[in-house]
């Protein structure tokens, strides 16, 4: 009888996780020691002691900055992993009320580029803050042991836009090693990559800015600035990292980027992932993982839903 009434008392101490892409399942995160801030989605709250958690994943919305959609879609795959009680999801609305992007801000949000946020770039207040840096806080806040001390596993991941995101974060990010806990990146369906170095696998001949950053290495800015060229391949090539690919991501929809640097990379994202990866792995001696997930085209839900997504989302031990 005490057994069972010590257990009914622990499973009271911690709350079911938040389901809703309302804003009860939200919660601000405080960035370079405030007043900025940014909002996440989160299942459970990030300062608040669990000792159920042992897996945190975290996904980057794609273009549409649709954090509630993405939230929704994460959620579905935590169903259908059986992970929702032992992990704490989190996807944050990188949100912009500048350069064509109309978000409406609280007070102290951060409005980070409308574009550039995906490549680690500036907020348009402050350009010693980037959207690299808030990842990094929130994976600071996930390995607090205070917090969170049975965690053991992080994953980073990102569709579409997202993707583009992580792709580069993965490479530049400087908490991976320091964190305590392992991390995984996984790389969905972006329309470009960082190369690194000048080998493309179409014709670069007319096409001046192909080695630029966000497309390459040259002229780096923001986050990725901080960095030396050489710490960039030895960091992207020592990670574990997925590249997640829709086996019909083939058609120019969904803000492909259609520019030079971005087809110099190859006619569909289906085919920028595969040459991407086959190029880290044979040039860098990177063990990162290409998997196709079939039927799915550049779709989230599809996506991050299907049975081959699933332990990669939701590794185990």
């Amino acid at each position: 009888m005490r057994a069972l009434l010590a257990f009914l008392l622990s499973a009271a101490a911690y709350a079911a996780p938040c389901t809703m892409a309302t804003t009860a399942c939200t919660e601000f995160v405080t960035l370079g020691g405030g007043p900025a801030r940014t909002m996440v989605y989160r299942t459970q709250p990030l300062t608040v002691k669990n000792e159920r958690i042992t897996r945190a994943l975290i996904v980057i919305h794609g273009t549409n900055r649709d954090a509630d959609n993405y939230f929704r879609s994460t959620l579905a795959a935590a169903f259908l992993a059986d992970a929702l009680d032992d992990t704490i999801l989190i996807v944050p609305h990188i949100a912009s009320a500048s350069g064509g992007c109309r978000d409406t801000l609280a007070p102290d949000e951060v409005s980070w580029n409308c574009s550039s946020w995906r490549t680690g770039g500036p907020s348009t207040a402050d350009d010693k803050l980037t959207s690299f840096d808030m990842v990094d806080e929130i994976l600071r806040k996930l390995a607090k042991k205070e917090t969170f001390p049975n965690l053991r596993a992080i994953v980073v991941a990102g569709h579409s836009a997202g993707g583009q995101f992580v792709n580069r974060y993965e490479m530049a990010n400087r908490v991976h090693e320091t964190l305590g806990v392992p991390v995984r990146y996984v790389v969905a369906n972006p329309s470009s990559y960082a190369w690194i170095d000048a080998t493309r696998p179409g014709d670069v001949t007319k096409c001046a800015a192909y080695d630029r950053w966000p497309y390459g290495f040259q002229n780096r800015i923001g986050y990725a600035a901080r960095l030396e060229e050489e710490d960039l391949k030895k960091q992207l090539a020592s990670r574990p990292a997925t590249y997640l690919l829709g086996e019909i991501d083939i058609l120019p929809l969904g803000g492909f980027d259609s520019s030079c640097p971005a087809m110099a990379q190859g006619a569909t994202r289906l085919a920028r992932g595969q040459a991407f990866g086959k190029y880290v792995n044979e040039q860098l001696s990177a063990k990162h993982e290409i998997v196709v997930v079939p039927l799915c085209g550049h779709n989230a839900r599809c996506m991050f839903t299907a049975d081959i997504a699933l332990p990669l989302l939701f590794p185990k031990e």
